[in-house]
């Protein structure tokens, strides 16, 4: 989970700087259909002798894929990656809520909560309001992000090896395709443009989608969704590294509680189940 949380922030400032060549939804459809071609090469999922139950999950994973990213994208086109990110967890956060069972993982929740609403208290880069489409469209990538951790955990358990994330990012960049294709043409005769697209798929999309389904196989989706809480943090510190988006002493205060109910609910969840286990929970079902 710390490795896809660093590699998609990483990816995300890097789609941050083909903005003024490519609109939003030309690079969510660069990040998705790179994706999609580098996990079919490395992985060549044997989908043949799928069930229908498997093909709808994988479906459906990539459809909120699509959504995710591109909402997303058009957030971090008008907001500062931090805030963004922010906002765009209040939809993990609140499906952690409600997911929540045990008393000491509502204090990881309230925590976690509180510092989110501290770091939504800011403004932008400039000193500025925020663009109320970004905050809009943060809010509704939480939601399909929320979408997302159920979809993912359904694959996991349901399809072997990485063959449903592969199609799924397959699905995804299809779904976007009709939106960003033609905006995404652009890069072909600039290689640096090129090399930027490719780092941003694989940073943003490879890494970390892989590393959080190998995850899912050994977590639930409520202590997932709680240690996702690190993402605010991680967006605002490459922000200001990569991007050089303004901190300020309400982002570190925020931050440090964020990280703080991330840790507690690593500490405090349930052993993750051994290899064995995992093995038998991503077995096709019958």
């Amino acid at each position: 989970m710390l490795g896809s949380c660093v590699s998609l922030q990483l990816g995300a400032a890097a789609a941050a700087h083909l903005f003024d060549d490519v609109s939003p939804a030309g690079v969510s459809f660069l990040r998705l259909g790179v994706a999609a071609v580098v996990l079919g090469l490395i992985f060549r999922p044997r989908v043949r002798g799928w069930t229908g139950a498997q093909w709808r999950a994988a479906g459906v994973f990539g459809v909120t894929l699509a959504a995710m990213n591109g909402m997303f994208y058009e957030a971090i086109a008008r907001i500062p990656l931090g805030v963004a990110v922010t906002i765009e967890f209040v939809g993990p956060l609140a499906l952690s809520a409600v997911l929540t069972r045990r008393a000491k993982d509502l204090v990881w929740v309230l925590l976690a909560a509180a510092g989110v609403a501290a770091l939504g208290l800011s403004s932008d880069d400039v000193g500025g309001r925020l663009d109320p489409w970004g905050v809009a469209f943060a809010l509704g990538a939480g939601a399909f992000w929320a979408a997302y951790i159920l979809a993912s955990s359904r694959v996991a358990r349901t399809v072997p090896g990485q063959g449903g994330l592969v199609v799924a990012t397959a699905v995804a960049a299809v779904v976007l395709a009709p939106f960003g294709a033609a905006d995404a043409v652009v890069v072909r005769g600039d290689a640096s443009m090129v090399g930027l697209a490719l780092v941003m798929g694989l940073l943003a999309s490879v890494v970390p989608y892989t590393l959080e389904l190998a995850a899912l196989r050994r977590l639930s989706p409520r202590p997932f969704g709680i240690m996702l809480s690190l993402e605010p943090a991680i967006a605002m510190l490459f922000g200001w590294l990569l991007l050089s988006q303004a901190v300020d002493a309400l982002h570190l205060v925020a931050a440090g509680a964020v990280i703080a109910a991330s840790l507690g609910s690593a500490v405090t969840a349930p052993e993750p189940p051994r290899p064995a286990d995992a093995d038998r929970v991503a077995a096709p079902a019958p």
